[in-house]
């Protein structure tokens, strides 16, 4: 339980608060407090601090000082107010709200008109000289106050509620009367009393308390708690509990309650938005019961209120120095600040209002950094659906699954991968649909518009390779039947999807549709590639925007930025989008489809003689990738990992060969070679593959494998520099894990080197290097930097590795569940997981550099282009993060973010 001191305060009024106190006093007391002290028109009232909420939270109980002090500060607002809280004949009226230091809309709870009873709401009705608008504040405190504090079924009041109205032959509550309201009343209370055992609180202190408790209660009420979970909000936090004065907006059609923002949340334009309500208070507004006018209609109904509402918008936004978010009321023409926040936006409005800020002079370039992330520009990257056509003649919804990729895709239906390339390559568009995909579907996957998938979740093969190369991605839509083999795909309902029927995919949402959606295409991407000049006199606004952040993040930022790139064409993308290399070249996806084959007659091979046969038809092909890569990014940094293939992805499926050897013998007929083989396979049939016989361990079992590839590159690099050409190819061995596997192929590169140095007459300055993707390999990484000149971080076998996890499996199995209970914030595949593989990363830094101070440091897991990690691998000081072509502007984004927020970066080198 935390410690409590006499000293220590657990209420404050608004007067004693600032904006800067989010932590203590949450983030609406923070700023009704600033609001306040700005002199604004804010109801009177105080707020009772979360460090009040985590002793009642810990202990069951609240601080044995927080009833006096809540007392002294009643005392003080009803001497203000000049009348007592439920005053009989001229009641104070107050509500209790929740406010934690972050904005959790709707997830926790509120009670208005604390306050009102038998005996106030005459002397209520009395001061109003309204008896309906007395009897309806009555009604509505009771129906929040018993669903909110007492736990009592919500539809029963909204049963009630329908029925009078029905009874009436009115359809909304305002046209209840007095009469109406007040046998309401007795029928809520009644419905508190059946359901509770108690009769609803006529003790305004009573209420006011229990509504205090109800409130504390409700951060770890369910929504609370999944709402956290979901925006990843720290769960120890508390919230604190705002009392505020009441003022009321249902008085009158001179009375009403708005909404309103300094800035257009949508574009981020200039102007007046937001929505009105006469004669209302704020659930009214919430709840839809009647149709809001545009804020601008104020101007009309309450010039005097609507001119100081501008002013006061101009005077938070210059305050604030960011688009806020209002909430107010207008009570008999008189105007109350309810709330203010900075307000959510959409990620085209996050960028355009910090380049007007910046040109407004309120914030520098590193503020405007911080205003706008690299998961809002992934969006605007992203192609989208036209919103207006969704669900309309033409496109039915299918389905929905996991929104693996964002984007928006249409195509045709194919099943397969050699499908999906034959019909591309005539000009189709078409969405690659299977139940799960897997290497060979790579070509397939290129070819397509979009992948949807009936299994696997965010870190299945589909989604991964999906989002590395910027397609749209559904996943997991089970409740799709995908049957691959008649090549159709079966929805709820019985609908049936043919080959070749158009379906259209939104990576955004997860929905499938039948039918094709029309697409809104992204001018930020067209701009990226080159297409769109951000400098033309008739460039978009938004381009404008991202042109600018895009120069402050690269003025700014230490960390390069790589690729991950395994042929010429994304080599070119990527360069197109910024990169200043490729960090990641995996040279077994160059021998999938058709090369496949010859990878497995090298693997396969009994003797010497077959041995040097598949290399030497695999060389001049590895050479000619080679020469491609280093003209496409000539005079950039172009890392190579040799051969890391699980054996599995380039031997023959065991189970389809063993039937073909069982049909032949039955048949008897000839089988030597498929009776061959599968010997061969099963003697290299491993359990786990992703542990087995890969990377340097393939490299040093299969002599000269390894060594065709150094050639490869040191030859390629020989016929670029020739050409007059600038390349700068540094060799990477993957999965080492001890010195001495380094060194026996070091020793090997380096021979091979030497010869087509010699042959060539050229200085080819290759560097060799590592990946660390293994535990060992981390912790001992200053024995490894003694024979290596670089490291590259395999983040993704590294998490594998340090959780135990195969990425493959366990998000279909455990991974929900685990993010549910709270045990994960998020996936650790998605974003790196500091406390274990990060410590690992950081740990190595430290001891690889002081090994070889001038040691090259990089990553190329996945991490690489996800925004946090890149915060996380600028503080501990690489020199570079290398991520997929697509993600190449949200890297540079966030490398420029965390060096203006000085995040370290400096100290680890």
């Amino acid at each position: 339980m935390p410690e409590t001191t006499d000293q220590q305060k657990f209420v404050y009024d608004f007067t004693e608060g600032n904006k800067d106190l989010k932590d203590l006093l949450g983030g609406k007391g923070a700023n009704l407090a600033e609001m306040t002290n700005l002199g604004l028109p804010v109801p009177p009232g105080f707020t009772i601090t979360t460090e009040a909420c985590k002793v009642y939270l810990e202990s069951g109980t609240e601080p044995v000082a927080l009833r006096d002090e809540v007392s002294a500060h009643l005392d003080a607002l009803e001497k203000q107010m000049g009348k007592k809280l439920g005053q009989a004949d001229d009641p104070l009226l107050v509500s209790v709200r929740s406010g934690a230091k972050f904005s959790m809309p709707g997830m926790m709870d509120t009670v208005l008109n604390i306050g009102l009873s038998d005996d106030s709401v005459a002397g209520l009705a009395a001061q109003a000289g309204s008896e309906r608008f007395a009897w309806d504040s009555y009604r509505r405190l009771i129906q929040m106050f018993g669903k909110t504090v007492l736990g009592v079924d919500g539809e029963l009041f909204e049963e009630a509620l329908d029925e009078a109205k029905r009874a009436k032959g009115v359809t909304t509550d305002v046209e209840l009367d007095a009469a109406d309201l007040q046998r309401l009343v007795e029928e809520f209370k009644g419905i508190v009393a059946k359901e509770t055992g108690r009769d609803f609180p006529q003790e305004p202190r009573e209420q006011m308390d229990l509504a205090v408790r109800a409130v504390f209660d409700s951060w770890n009420g369910d929504r609370a708690k999944l709402y956290r979970r979901q925006e990843r909000i720290p769960g120890d936090l508390g919230t604190a509990v705002n009392i505020c004065s009441m003022v009321f907006g249902n008085l009158g059609p001179d009375s009403g309650t708005g909404v309103a923002f300094t800035r257009d949340p949508a574009s981020g334009h200039q102007g007046v938005y937001g929505d009105y309500l006469q004669n209302a208070q704020g659930e009214d507004v919430v709840a839809g019961i009647r149709n809001t006018v545009p804020l601008a209609d104020l101007e009309r109904i309450d010039k005097a209120s609507y001119d100081q509402l501008m002013q006061i918008m101009e005077t938070l936004e210059t305050h604030y120095k960011d688009l806020c978010d209002i909430e107010f009321t207008i009570e008999r023409g008189k105007l109350w600040m309810l709330q203010t926040r900075i307000g959510k936006r959409t990620a085209g409005a996050a960028f355009r209002i910090a380049t007007q800020l910046v040109d407004q002079g309120l914030i520098d370039e590193a503020e405007a950094l911080q205003r706008v992330t690299g998961g809002q520009l992934a969006q605007l990257m992203f192609p989208r659906f036209d919103d207006r056509a969704c669900g309309r003649e033409g496109s039915e919804l299918l389905g929905r699954g996991i929104a693996a990729s964002p984007g928006a895709a249409v195509g045709k239906a194919v099943f397969d991968s050699y499908t999906a390339v034959k019909w591309s390559r005539s000009g189709e568009k078409v969405i690659l649909i299977r139940r799960e995909t897997n290497p060979d579907d790579l070509d397939g996957m290129i070819a397509s518009e979009g992948i949807l998938t009936s299994r696997g979740g965010k870190t299945s093969h589909a989604a991964v390779v999906a989002r590395g190369m910027g397609k749209t991605c559904v996943c997991g839509a089970e409740e799709l039947e995908v049957d691959t083999k008649r090549r159709r795909m079966t929805a709820p309902g019985g609908i049936v999807i043919e080959e070749g029927e158009v379906v259209s995919i939104d990576g955004s949402t997860g929905k499938v549709y039948l039918g094709e959606v029309p697409v809104v295409p992204s001018p930020v991407v067209e701009y990226f590639e080159g297409r769109m000049q951000a400098d033309a006199a008739d460039a978009d606004e938004l381009v404008q925007a991202v042109h600018r952040m895009m120069s402050y993040a690269d003025g700014g930022r230490r960390l390069q930025v790589r690729a991950n790139a395994d042929n010429a064409e994304d080599a070119a993308r990527a360069r197109r989008f910024g990169a200043q290399g490729i960090g990641l070249c995996r040279t077994e996806h160059m021998f999938l489809g058709e090369r496949r084959e010859m990878v497995e007659r090298l693997i396969l091979a009994d003797t010497e003689a077959e041995r040097d046969e598949a290399l030497g038809a695999l060389l001049p092909l590895q050479k000619a990738d080679f020469v491609e890569l280093f003209e496409a990014m000539d005079g950039l940094p172009v890392t190579v990992r040799l051969l890391d293939p699980p054996l599995h992805e380039f031997l023959p499926d065991i189970t389809e060969l063993s039937v073909r050897v069982a049909l032949a013998e039955a048949r008897r007929e000839p089988h030597e070679n498929e009776l061959r083989l599968l010997q061969a396979v099963h003697k290299l049939h491993e359990q786990n593959p992703m542990l087995g016989l890969r990377g340097v361990r393939l490299g040093l079992v299969i002599p000269g494998l390894f060594a065709m590839q150094v050639r490869a590159i040191a030859e390629a690099a020989a016929e670029r520099a020739t050409a007059g050409g600038d390349p700068r190819a540094e060799i990477m061995i993957p999965l080492v894990g001890t010195v001495q596997e380094l060194e026996i192929v070091r020793e090997e590169a380096e021979r091979v080197i030497a010869e087509v140095e010699q042959a060539t007459g050229t200085d080819l300055g290759l560097t060799l290097g590592t990946m660390i993707e293994l535990p060992r390999a981390a912790l001992t990484a200053g024995q490894i930097a003694e024979a290596a000149e670089f490291f590259s971080f395999g983040t993704n076998d590294l998490t594998q590795t340090v959780w135990g996890f195969s990425r493959d499996d366990v998000e279909a199995s455990f991974f929900t569940a685990y993010l549910e209970k709270g045990i994960f914030g998020v996936s650790p595949f998605e974003t790196i997981d500091r406390d274990g593989v990060g410590s690992l990363v950081r740990s190595a830094v430290k001891a690889g550099r002081a090994t070889r101070p001038d040691l090259k440091l990089g990553v190329c897991g996945e991490h690489g282009g996800d925004p946090e990690s890149v915060h996380f691998f600028h503080e501990v000081g690489l020199d570079y993060v290398s991520c997929s072509p697509f993600r190449i502007p949200v890297a540079r984004l966030e490398a420029g973010r965390a060096a203006a927020l000085g995040n370290g970066g400096s100290d680890s080198r």
